[in-house]
């Protein structure tokens, strides 16, 4: 199992880019949730099995929006939070 925390940087706040992660993440089998910081940029924490995980995060990036992904920065979580599917968060 793994549990990790990504921030994207670039134009991904007003453009869909929440709406968009959350529908990827429905093709593949993982949880977690998504954000918009107050800095203008994303956050987002995904937990699931390393392969569906890591290949959820490649969808994202070969998606339309790794186009406007400038940066991306991951940090892996110690302890996967309890979450169910995967939401937008306020």
């Amino acid at each position: 199992m793994k549990a990790i925390q990504v921030f994207y940087e670039g134009r991904v706040q007003g453009v869909g880019f929440r709406y968009s992660v959350r529908q990827i993440a429905k093709g593949f089998n993982v949880t977690g949730w998504v954000r918009n910081l107050p800095d203008g940029r994303v956050e987002s924490q995904v937990n699931g099995e390393d392969e569906e995980v890591n290949a959820f995060l490649e969808a994202v990036r070969q998606s339309d929006l790794g186009s406007l992904i400038k940066k991306e920065s991951e940090r892996v979580l110690a302890t996967p939070p309890d979450s169910r599917g995967f939401e937008i968060r306020t």
